[in-house]
């Protein structure tokens, strides 16, 4: 496919320069929401006698992190991927304790390890200015290539099109479209979460039934 993605790398990039290390700087309008965000994600992680891996995939400031530190989330241990040079200096910066891989993930697959689970907050939310089409295309071969390095599954979330209006510069998912590919060539195994009062639904893919 086209690297025409870029385009949405770029405008989280143009956020941070102009809002600096806050919500508004990964692009999400209120600070409350998105710590709902963090919470739902976090949703995804199963109870483990052991400590288990988690990749914030596509991690901007490391807010997920942030989160985690301020509510006590125990027994995961924390990596950070983005596209971003700018995003993943920053993260480094702040958390140089946590490991962080700036790489684009259809060009160097080869690159990203495997982990328990992966979240993929806000990577999928915002199209700008691509077509539905080169959008969902660029949503299914992302997830075709991060559901095979989580060893029990993956979150990621979606606009939803149960809304007032929509916006053209947000990705609006018909339900039915996702799940006819997650059944096809991912997993049956999958939650839709549209029960936090947001104009979005989150979607947990599970490797296997538990």
């Amino acid at each position: 496919m086209t690297d025409t993605y870029h385009t949405i790398i770029r405008h989280y990039e143009d956020c941070l320069g102009k809002f600096g290390d806050s919500h508004r700087g990964v692009d999400w309008p209120n600070e409350a929401d998105a710590a709902t965000r963090y919470q739902v994600m976090l949703g995804l992680i199963k109870p483990s006698a052991t400590e288990q891996t988690l990749l914030d995939f596509g991690c901007g400031a490391s807010h997920l992190y942030q989160y985690m530190l301020e509510h006590n989330v125990t027994g995961l241990r924390y990596a950070g991927l983005d596209a971003s040079s700018a995003f993943c200096d920053l993260s480094a910066r702040k958390y140089p304790q946590n490991p962080y891989l700036c790489v684009d993930v259809l060009c160097e697959p080869e690159r990203v390890g495997e982990f328990d689970y992966i979240v993929m907050n806000g990577v999928f939310t915002e199209k700008r200015g691509l077509s539905f089409d080169d959008m969902f295309d660029y949503f299914k071969e992302v997830l075709r290539i991060v559901f095979r390095k989580a060893r029990r599954g993956i979150a990621f979330n979606v606009m939803s099109k149960q809304v007032d209006w929509e916006r053209a510069d947000l990705f609006h998912l018909p339900i039915s479209s996702l799940t006819d590919f997650l059944a096809k060539e991912l997993s049956r195994h999958y939650v839709v979460r549209n029960d936090y009062g947001l104009y979005e639904y989150t979607t947990y893919v599970h490797k296997e039934h538990s």
